[in-house]
């Protein structure tokens, strides 16, 4: 018995012994974890905002094929708002008044990629923001009220309006590239085994008027049957110049992941934006598809092309313009082009051939550093103090590097497969530095599980210090390809449309002007919306009548909007305050059809309804 009870005296003295040398040589977990638990409150406190407080910047993100535009909060990354650009959205009745009805013209869809704010001096100057569409369009915003108020296009011999939006300095242009090659004009029919000779490219030029931002025909460019990918404009010393990359440059059709891969560089298009203006303006060019088009051919010095690597996706324009950053996908360095030296080899002839008449500038002459960044590397944005940040889309991370140097200084994982990024005000030529976000093309297994069709990832990274660090993932609806991140107290939109700015002929302000006329079969009716009622409260009309009605909301308080929904007849539009919209329809059955408000505005929301009657 005593042996017995000495045995376990040893085992317990044994297992405490044990546990004495573990707790010596293994960290403490309660010390582990609290550095954790403070690493997460040190993060959680940078991108926090109390309820009240506002964020510092607005992102303006491209909504891919939803064709919208998404707006954020940075740092919260609170989604604020959804504006409808290129497709209908009944949350806001877009697409169903007359109006928006108008702008989207027979296409409801919109693949939206690139959006540009517009600038003076190379500075977001906070009044508009560009957004292309791959059906041939660009829409301008109106950073007044959020609200789209232009859509111009398509634009004839631009086929698959990829390479787009993107603005010059002083937004006197908004740019536009094909990503598609065909035989022009629109409509010629040649087989592809022409495509070489027969199919072209086209660069076109949007002339932006400087006072209201509406866009029109400016100037186009025959350019050679390469894919035309992305764009920027020269800035400081290179201002006057546009970049486009260029893939597909051994012209070839069929799988091309194969046929497309064979060169070891494609291109980057350098074009002399005010050469092709002159020109256009001299009336220099030919007539393809009721658009002047300039033929590099005939009109040397437009066009240079400048070696880069392999199917190149983002070319990026350093805040002083003098790098011209370009950015092979199927290489492992980002190459910097000195645009100092591309002037000297354009004024050398230092070239090694030309493709269509185009001269191509002998690399090693225009080439000021290989920058080893990692695998796939896709776009760059700019920090203060010669900072850069490359995607890596590969490698799924961001390299930070430095502009002069070229030293590869830090890098910061990104789940998954980052696309585009976006810095604050880092297209713009005095970047902030302090927030910079990865646009994912993957989110797998970091958020709830939502079935087969996945969010997409947006990380928030802080770049205020030498090492980059990941603060936050927030998720979209598909798809965004790029984004712009300007400073808030650089827009000023309105909440209210002021009574004396409404000048739209059929307001009304008083109930008692409310109403209904008849000219033959056309039905004007003219209604108040005001809490909490629609005047008239019903209107009868006869089968086959056209009726337009016109809504104005004749609220001046904020957040008063009130909606327009009529059963049986797929209408529902929205009215803001001070705002006249009109929807128009054709009475095509008879019966009895209500009306309401589809946007909550008072207590008695329910009670704000009327009925159509159709005899």
């Amino acid at each position: 018995m005593m042996q017995s009870r000495n045995r376990w005296v040893w085992v317990v003295l044994g297992v405490l012994a044990v546990g004495v040398l573990a707790s010596r040589c293994a960290p403490d977990r309660r010390t582990s974890r609290r550095a954790t638990v403070s690493d997460v409150a040190a993060a959680a406190q940078k991108v926090y905002v109390a309820p009240g407080d506002l964020d510092e910047y607005y992102m303006f993100a491209s909504g891919g094929h939803s064709g919208q535009v998404y707006v954020y909060g940075i740092p919260s990354m609170r989604h604020l708002v959804t504006i409808p650009v290129f497709t209908p959205y009944p949350a806001t009745g877009y697409g169903f008044d007359d109006d928006s009805k108008a702008m989207l013209g027979s296409l409801t869809w919109g693949d939206a990629h690139h959006p540009a704010l517009s600038e003076t001096d190379g500075e977001y100057d906070g009044r508009w923001l560009f957004i292309n569409d791959m059906n041939g369009r660009v829409a301008r915003i109106d950073l007044r009220d959020f609200k789209t108020r232009q859509i111009f296009g398509p634009v004839p011999n631009v086929h698959g309006n990829h390479a787009s939006s993107f603005v010059t300095p002083n937004t006197e242009y908004t740019m536009m590239a094909s990503r598609f090659s065909i035989p022009l004009p629109e409509g010629t029919a040649v087989e592809i085994e022409k495509y070489a000779t027969e199919y072209k490219g086209v660069v076109a030029a949007l002339k932006v008027d400087p006072k209201t931002g509406e866009m029109s025909l400016g100037f186009q460019i025959l350019m050679p049957p390469f894919d035309y990918d992305l764009g920027d404009a020269g800035k400081r010393v290179s201002d006057g110049w546009m970049f486009w990359t260029s893939y597909n440059t051994e012209r070839a059709t069929g799988k091309l992941e194969v046929t497309a891969s064979q060169r070891d560089r494609d291109y980057i298009a350098a074009i002399d934006w005010r050469a092709a203006e002159k020109a256009a303006a001299a009336g220099q060019g030919d007539t393809i598809g009721g658009v002047k088009v300039l033929d590099p051919r005939r009109i040397p010095g437009l066009v240079y092309l400048m070696p880069c690597g392999k199917s190149p996706h983002g070319v990026d324009v350093s805040p002083d313009g003098k790098w011209i950053i370009g950015s092979g996908k199927l290489q492992g360095v980002t190459t910097a082009f000195n645009f100092e030296k591309i002037q000297t080899a354009i004024r050398n002839k230092d070239f090694t051939g030309e493709e269509d008449g185009i001269p191509v500038l002998r690399y090693e002459a225009i080439k000021e550093a290989e920058v080893p960044v990692g695998l796939g590397p896709l776009h760059t944005q700019f920090g203060p103090d010669g900072d850069a940040y490359t995607s890596l889309f590969v490698d799924s991370a961001i390299a930070k590097w430095k502009l002069g140097t070229w030293e590869v200084v830090d890098k910061v994982p990104m789940s998954y497969s980052i696309g585009h990024l976006s810095a604050a005000e880092g297209d713009s030529v005095s970047p902030d530095g302090k927030w910079l976000v990865g646009l994912n093309k993957l989110s797998h297994g970091r958020h709830l599980p939502v079935g087969p069709s996945q969010p997409e990832s947006s990380q928030l990274v802080d770049i205020t210090e030498e090492k980059m660090k990941l603060l936050l993932d927030a998720f979209t609806e598909p798809e965004p390809h790029y984004a712009q991140i300007i400073k808030a107290d650089k827009l000023k939109p309105i909440e209210v449309y002021p009574k004396e700015e409404n000048k739209h002929p059929l307001a009304i302000w008083d109930v008692k002007d409310a109403g209904v006329t008849r000219d033959g079969n056309n039905v004007l009716v003219k209604m108040i919306a005001v809490r909490s009622t629609l005047t008239p409260t019903s209107f009868e009309v006869r089968k086959g009548d056209v009726v337009k009605v016109a809504i104005t909301n004749i609220e001046q308080t904020t957040d008063e909007l009130h909606g327009f929904g009529l059963l049986g007849h797929n209408i529902n539009i929205v009215v803001d305050p001070g705002e006249t919209k009109t929807v128009t329809f054709t009475a095509d059955k008879p019966g009895v059809f209500a009306y309401y408000c589809t946007n909550f505005c008072s207590a008695l929301h329910q009670e704000m309804q009327g009925y159509l009657i159709v005899r």
